[in-house]
């Protein structure tokens, strides 16, 4: 099991996502299909911010006063 934390996987998964995009291999593709890659990136900004929002650090005396 992966110990990293969950936001580093996500900008290690949206760098991978931006290297296939630029790839020129990819480039040359032409299928057809209902997820795009904008798509996929969209779902990781969102899930990174999630993530990012979740981490946020309450435990400092008088954070809610």
């Amino acid at each position: 099991m992966n110990n990293q934390p969950l936001p580093e996987l996500i900008a290690q998964a949206q760098q991978l996502l931006t290297q296939i995009r630029q790839h020129p291999q990819y480039q040359v593709l032409h299928f057809d299909c209902d997820v795009t890659l904008g798509d996929v990136s969209q779902f990781f900004n969102t899930l990174q911010w999630s993530a990012t929002a979740s981490t946020v650090d309450v435990s400092r005396e008088g954070f809610f006063q």
